[in-house]
């Protein structure tokens, strides 16, 4: 029995978590005539914390050591997904100012998604998670309106300026025939340039019902991030909900992890520092010590490769001591030594930075706490009825 082999593939299951693609729906937005209508619904995150890895960059970078790209794929994809339900807002938004939106208004159209007919309405000076907002937009599809959702598509809740709102879509409402199979879709987006937190601009991207089967160990089902912009500096924080995720599969009792992480990045340099964590998706923690460092991403994966290979070993009539391991796991795992750092190609090293240039990043994400576990896996989101 080859230990090598064994470590491999487990750091590879580990590392390989949910492969999300968004598809990107906005068109040339060129002096657009928004009306009342929102112009922006997000911030951007650099490229640095949101690129496409291309495949040939997940090669190790030494012998025996599995690729920081690699493990940290899944950060970057993560969050592309989180900037991809904002494009998805922001291009519906272009969408409607073809109906040149002034101001209260109803009217129907037919779909050109599904071919189905959709209700739109825009009413004034209305009250939503206890403040009052200047409008809010619902979109419906018509011949589901009488089902418990009222068949809601989105609705938008919207002040002008400064630019502050609430966007929450049902894609299944929107769109039968691509979210057929994820009839219990939810998302929501918020949105704010009123200095909030001491941003300039920020957003909170919330995702639930997102469908999970038996056989899709690392999918997601619910997952939350804020991305707040101050200057040049973007910072990131989030968390995903895994209910299957499971390091070890003679452990199957031990499943159901949340990916925990924070990010910095600098829009003018393209360079970000990140910190992940691997709490179990029970855990009832707010403290960056217990999400971050006791959870970290190479001590977690530390464990429970070491159970992993312990437990095949003496299933082998083999028995080894978890310190007799240490010299094989640690090699594999160098780059999730934290903090990572990166730059507009993805990943260049772990646990030190590379030069100068990420010092003020470096300070920032130690003061980034990622959400409490539990509040994540309850997450709900629901229209105004």
């Amino acid at each position: 029995m080859n230990t090598r082999s064994f470590l491999i593939g487990m750091v590879a299951i580990a590392a390989v978590m949910l492969s999300t693609s968004c598809e990107d729906a906005l068109l040339d937005q060129t002096d657009k005539n928004y009306g009342i209508l929102p112009e922006h619904f997000k911030v951007d995150v650099p490229t640095s914390m949101s690129n496409n890895l291309k495949s040939t960059s997940l090669k190790s970078t030494a012998i025996d050591t599995i690729s920081g790209n690699h493990i940290y794929w899944y950060l970057n994809a993560w969050i592309a997904v989180g900037e991809g339900a904002a494009d998805i807002v922001e291009a519906a938004m272009w969408s409607i100012s073809a109906f040149h939106i002034e101001n209260v208004i109803s009217l129907s159209y037919t779909s050109e998604d599904d071919d189905r007919v959709k209700n739109l309405d825009v009413i004034s000076d209305v009250e939503f998670r206890g403040r009052r907002w200047e409008y809010q937009l619902t979109i419906t599809d018509a011949e589901s309106e009488g089902n418990a959702d009222g068949g809601i598509g989105m609705q938008v809740f919207w002040n002008k300026s400064p630019i502050e709102g609430i966007a929450i879509f049902k894609p299944y409402n929107l769109d039968r025939n691509k979210n057929v199979y994820a009839s219990n879709a939810m998302g929501s987006i918020e949105y704010y340039e009123n200095g909030m937190n001491g941003y300039d601009a920020c957003m909170i991207v919330e995702m639930a019902g997102l469908p999970v089967k038996t056989s899709q160990t690392y999918a997601v089902e619910t997952m939350r991030m804020f991305v707040g912009k101050k200057g040049h500096v973007i910072d990131v924080i989030g968390n995903s909900n895994h209910p299957n995720a499971l390091f070890n599969i003679y452990d199957t009792d031990n499943k159901g992890f949340n990916w925990a992480f924070v990010a910095s990045g600098n829009e003018n340099t393209d360079v970000a520092v990140a910190e992940v964590g691997l709490p179990r998706n029970s855990a009832d923690i707010n403290e960056r010590a217990a999400l971050l460092e006791e959870n970290s991403i190479k001590n977690v994966l530390t464990r429970e490769l070491t159970n992993f290979v312990v437990t095949a070993y003496a299933n082998a009539g083999i028995t080894l001591r978890p310190d007799e391991i240490a010299g094989f796991i640690s090699p594999y795992l160098k780059n999730a030594d934290a903090p990572g750092y990166f730059n507009s190609n993805g990943f260049v090293k772990g646990g030190t930075a590379p030069d100068g240039n990420y010092s003020e990043l470096e300070t920032r994400v130690e003061t980034l706490v990622p959400y409490n576990p539990v509040e994540i896996v309850d997450l709900k989101i629901d229209f105004s009825y």
